[in-house]
Order: C-alpha cells, then sequence, then structure tokens
C-alpha cells in the first residue's frame, strides 16, 4: 500500500510510512528465500513416510540430533505443519 501511495501520489517513502502506520524498515525488508525449507520439507516426507508412528516430536529430534542439522524447532514446525 505505501508503495502505491508513493507510485500515484509522488510522495517520500518516510512520508508513506508515517501515513500508514509502518516502519521504514519494514518498508524495505525483502525476504530471504530459502532453499533450506525444501530440504526440511524432503527430509520430513521421507521420515514420516519411513517411521508412520513419528510425530513432529521425534521427527524433530531425530534431525538434530542423529543428523546433526541446525534448524530450529519453530521453523520445522512450520514446515511440518504446511506438509500435512
Amino acid at each position: 500500500m505505501a508503495q502505491a501511495a508513493i507510485k500515484r501520489h509522488g510522495i517520500s517513502v518516510r512520508f508513506a510510512c508515517v501515513c500508514m502506520g509502518i516502519s521504514e524498515s519494514c518498508y524495505h525488508y525483502q525476504s530471504k528465500l530459502s532453499d533450506e525449507n525444501a530440504v526440511i520439507a524432503d527430509w520430513l516426507l521421507r521420515l514420516t513416510t519411513a517411521h508412520k508412528r513419528w510425530g513432529f516430536g521425534l521427527s524433530f529430534l531425530h534431525l538434530r540430533n542423529v543428523k546433526g542439522f541446525p534448524w530450529n524447532h519453530k521453523r520445522v514446525y512450520r514446515i511440518y505443519r504446511e506438509l500435512e
């Protein structure tokens, strides 16, 4: 919305952010698409098909302790929920 206001009305980024109620850092933020999310999803699919009785907890512990991946449990859980 702030980008549209800047283009349409020719106002500054700072003024557009103040009007929209967002910070300038939020306006300039660019998300980093991670290829690791696909790797995490692939590992989760492999584990859940090989071990049908395993839930998120056992799958995450296996990835962390046995395989040694440093992924955050919140990130792995988000991807786990997206796969269901």
